[in-house]
């Protein structure tokens, strides 16, 4: 019987609507292969809705989303939007986007494919077999806390106010994501605090150990966020789930995903207790190539597998699109930000994004036909 799910588009900013495209055609294509039938609606998001509406999220879009299945996000941002008022840029409609659907949860896999080690800043035998997956708290912390804004003081100086906030409701539900994740992989949990400083970091620190009981089969250690920046750099392979906060989180998992390569590979997830997900590459709009056919389609096309995986639970489905990526890499083709110094010299051919997506449905295709 077929399978049908509503799905919304934000193709976004730069080169959001190239890697849409490109992952839209794939996405048809896994459906023919599963018996799955996808009804596509897209909506406005981020810099391309401000300059349509003047909102970064218009209620119209937030309201779609609701009522689909799945979330897929491109990128959002680009310099023009920069020097807007805070509540007009692209990425308070990012923020408004994950409250508005309880998205608590954010999954960031940084994962070292053997086809791009040399791809990577660091030594290979640095990275080589890295395997990481970030858990970021996404609702709560430094970003929602209140209160927060610029005020004048009685001196007549600005003061700058962010408000560090988590109650243990919102520190367990994550855990419990963070220890199920951790199950289902090496089941090894690393919880990062500042608990050394910050009261809030403390509380962090002694609900993630009294949720541990419930867990005996994890191993649980903890790091100061410093160490674990530092820790990330020196011997990454230590790692296999990482538990954070909101802003430790996204400083954590930006670090994790430039081990790679290339953040233009890295897919993530975003989810809550219910409803839809937001499945998006970790990479932002990049304006300086957009419309240029230069963008790598790989991470938007790995975000509809982790959609199609822990949004929709169609494992085949998900695992026909992370094969084919890592055949078309097997098959020597690169975009140009995961062509390290040697690629030439082993023979890589370097394609834009049009003709990446190609190769992923030339894979695809073969594949359902052997």
């Amino acid at each position: 019987m077929t399978q049908k799910y509503r799905i919304t588009l934000l193709p976004g900013d730069g080169i959001g609507p190239e890697i849409m495209s490109v992952t839209v055609e794939v996405l048809k294509v896994i459906g023919k292969q599963c018996d799955i039938q996808f009804e596509f609606s897209e909506a406005l998001m981020g810099g391309a809705a401000i300059d349509a509406t003047g909102e970064p999220l218009p209620a119209d879009t937030l309201e779609m989303c609701r009522n689909s299945d799945a979330v897929l996000l491109a990128a959002i941002g680009g310099y023009k939007w920069d020097n807007l008022p805070r509540h007009q840029r692209p990425e308070t409609g990012l923020l408004a986007l994950r409250s508005g659907l309880g998205l608590f949860a954010n999954l960031r896999p940084a994962t070292i494919l053997p086809q791009l080690v040399d791809a990577s800043t660091l030594k290979p035998e640095v990275v080589a077999g890295v395997d990481i997956m970030v858990v970021r708290e996404l609702t709560g912390g430094i970003y929602f806390g209140k209160p927060k804004g610029v005020f004048a003081t009685e001196t007549g100086e600005q003061r700058g106010v962010n408000t560090m906030a988590y109650t243990s409701a919102e520190i367990d539900r994550i855990g419990r994501v963070a220890f199920e994740t951790a199950r289902k992989r090496r089941g090894k949990l690393c919880s990062v605090d500042k608990a050394n400083v910050l009261e809030v970091s403390q509380l962090w620190r002694d609900r993630i150990i009294l949720l541990s009981s419930e867990y005996p089969d994890v191993e649980l250690s903890h790091l100061y966020v410093d160490n674990a920046a530092m820790q990330l750099v020196r011997a990454p392979k230590q790692f296999d789930t990482i538990v954070t906060g909101n802003l430790f989180g996204d400083i954590l998992s930006d670090a994790a995903a430039m081990l790679t390569g290339s953040i233009g590979m890295l897919p993530s997830a975003s989810l809550g207790a219910s409803g839809p997900g937001v499945f998006e590459p970790v990479h932002g709009s990049a304006p300086d190539i957009a419309g240029q056919d230069k963008a790598n389609p790989l991470a938007q096309a790995l975000s509809a597998a982790m959609m199609l995986k822990y949004g929709l639970n169609e494992l085949a489905a998900a695992e026909k699109i992370e094969q084919a990526v890592m055949q078309v890499l097997d098959g020597g083709y690169r975009t140009g930000d995961i062509m390290s110094d040697f690629s030439g010299t082993l023979g890589m051919k370097m394609l834009g994004c049009r003709a990446m997506g190609e190769a992923l449905i030339g894979v695809l295709e073969n594949s359902n036909n052997d």
